[in-house]
């Protein structure tokens, strides 16, 4: 909801009960200034406009285990075991629903009593008898107004909860839903107002939580205070949501593969490492699930997929996190064509879906955001042809191992390339700098050098080349689906991997292992199949507008406070 839609609505002062603490002199805090509550009509309010209570308890000044031992004292349970209330519990959000458009101004519903619970997001003492509480719950706020007048409970339960009840608690009570005589809609509590769970702790509500290092280490409380990094992970769910419904209406079997396995394949990659103790070997995280998957479809699971987290021992940047989520499926009898048929359906119901239009505005890395749209068909380029398109020459033949050649190419060009100096590591290289940063708006990369695609099948272009069966879908810079129509010669298998293999032996962490049991695997027949994986966290980028993958994950990977500690923050 845009900031333009909160409204204020002034804070109800007595001015006989200002008169009145104006000559009071025993006071126990000093009176603000009235002040102004951002609320909005249907009664959402963001933790970060909280303003100030009038009057500060003393209670709120102490320590956790201070407060802990005076709750105690009081005789106020701080972690009581939950009891559901005798009147019915319902969210705020549905209250809100119900009412705010029934009720009158001044008016309350008293045919039925209702309980809530949720946070205290403010809290203003009108007097020792009268205590206003705004209340939040799942993004939705509403006010309580705690009356001793209307509760029906003792002087002394009256007096601890107004007492000792403070922002950022998390408190349940029962009472009637009404509206004030200025239109605030309300609950006036009459019993049961309980606390369940203290907040021991100041939330940073006036000045806010932007730091991104205190954000993303303490997720927590950035979620309390921005609002908006729990909508982002509630896009995430209806991305996921969608994929699978998508591929389950078409028949595709999802499965769940291996994490841990004696070697990682299936993608160029760094694999993180560890051991296992009771087989006393050493294993590696997976870094994609395609062997496995495509041996199911030998198996005769013709149509399957797998969502999931892979695990890369690489760099971190706002495109990328050691520890990400991808959907991976893989159908028989069929090829590229399917797949680029499938990808645009896809990813044009997804955003319609997601956004409710086949156009949105997205965040680049740097600049303004831009307005992409997912109306079919997407622009597609030929890497090689575009390439020597924007070089002025032909690319040297690349079956001769041409590393010198495209190395200069790279230093002409200005392109620092870092060893090992390998023919696919050059050419993603140049792939990066000439074609990626064009790929705004979603554009299919095909026709990638066969070096390139070690688990491809090949293809033969009408100009008589030879590419690999293999397409990249970019959107707003970044790579969100790599696709396949998979090598099923178990010959060429073990060749390429033999290549890839030469490739490690050189230095290249990245380059997939011999698989010999896939290669057997693939002498008992893989049928025609097409593969193919999308990147979900960076299409959830691109859905909420965010710059940065940390964004779109509920706890990113973050540096060691203490790199000599093994067991400092790491998350």
């Amino acid at each position: 909801m845009s900031m333009a839609s909160w409204q204020r609505f002034p804070r109800l002062w007595s001015s006989r009960f200002m008169r009145l603490a104006a000559s009071c002199s025993s006071s126990t805090a000093p009176l603000s200034k009235p002040r102004f509550a951002l609320l909005n009509q249907q009664g959402t309010l963001p933790f970060s406009r909280q303003l100030s209570t009038a009057n500060v308890s003393k209670s709120r000044l102490l320590k956790p285990e201070e407060r802990l031992e005076e709750l105690t004292r009081l005789g106020i349970t701080p972690y009581p075991r939950y009891s559901p209330p005798k009147a019915s519990l319902v969210e705020i959000g549905n209250i809100i629903k119900d009412y705010q458009d029934v009720l009158e101004d001044g008016s309350k519903d008293e045919t039925k009593k209702v309980s809530i619970s949720g946070r205290i997001h403010s809290k203003r003492d009108s007097s020792s008898k009268l205590v206003w509480f705004d209340l939040i719950q799942d993004g939705h706020s509403i006010q309580v107004v705690f009356n001793r007048k209307n509760y029906i409970g003792s002087d002394q339960e009256f007096e601890l909860a107004a007492r000792n009840f403070h922002r950022g608690d998390i408190v349940q009570l029962t009472g009637h839903v009404g509206k004030t005589k200025t239109g605030q809609l309300s609950v006036f509590t009459t019993e049961a107002f309980e606390l369940l769970s203290p907040c021991l702790h100041p939330i940073p509500t006036r000045s806010g939580l932007k730091d991104p290092e205190k954000r993303f280490r303490n997720r927590h409380l950035d979620f309390l205070v921005n609002r908006e990094g729990l909508e982002i992970l509630k896009t995430r769910r209806d991305v996921i949501k969608f994929i699978r419904q998508f591929l389950d209406s078409r028949n595709f079997l999802e499965v769940e593969t291996p994490i841990l396995s004696l070697q990682a394949g299936g993608a160029n990659a760094k694999p993180f490492v560890t051991h296992a103790n009771a087989l006393d070997m050493e294993m590696h995280m997976r870094v994609a699930p395609e062997l496995y998957l495509k041996q199911l479809v030998i198996g005769g699971a013709e149509r399957v997929y797998e969502m999931g987290k892979q695990f890369r021992n690489e760099g971190i940047d706002a495109d990328h996190n050691p520890e990400f989520t991808t959907c991976e499926f893989y159908q028989s009898h069929a090829n590229l064509e399917t797949l680029f048929e499938m990808t645009e359906d896809m990813l044009q119901g997804m955003a319609k879906s997601i956004t409710g239009s086949a156009k949105i505005a997205t965040a680049l890395s740097e600049g303004d955001p831009v307005e992409l749209s997912f109306e079919k068909p997407f622009r597609r380029i030929n890497i090689v042809e575009y390439l020597e398109e924007k070089l002025g020459a032909a690319l040297p033949d690349l079956s001769s191992e041409p590393v010198d050649e495209l190395l200069d190419i790279c230093k002409e060009n200005k392109i620092y390339v870092s060893a090992p100096h390998t023919v696919p590591r050059i050419l993603d290289k140049l792939i990066s700098h000439f074609i990626e940063p064009e790929c705004v708006q979603p554009t299919f990369l095909w026709g990638h050098p066969i070096v390139m695609s070690p688990l491809a099948k090949d293809i033969k272009l009408e100009s008589g080349r030879v590419v690999a069966g293999r397409f990249e879908l970019f959107v707003a810079g970044k790579e969100i689906v790599n696709a396949y129509e998979e090598l099923n010669d178990p010959v060429q298998q073990k060749e390429r991997f033999t290549k890839q293999q030469s490739d490690k032996d050189k230095g290249d962490e990245e380059a997939q292992p011999m698989d010999m049991a896939f290669c057997t695997a693939l002498e008992y027949g893989l049928p025609p199949t097409a593969g193919w994986g999308m990147g979900v966290d960076r299409v959830c980028q691109i859905l909420t507008g965010s710059s940065h993958i940390r964004d779109v994950l509920a706890f990113p990977t973050m540096r060691s406070l203490n790199p000599t500690s093994p067991s400092s923050e790491s998350s």
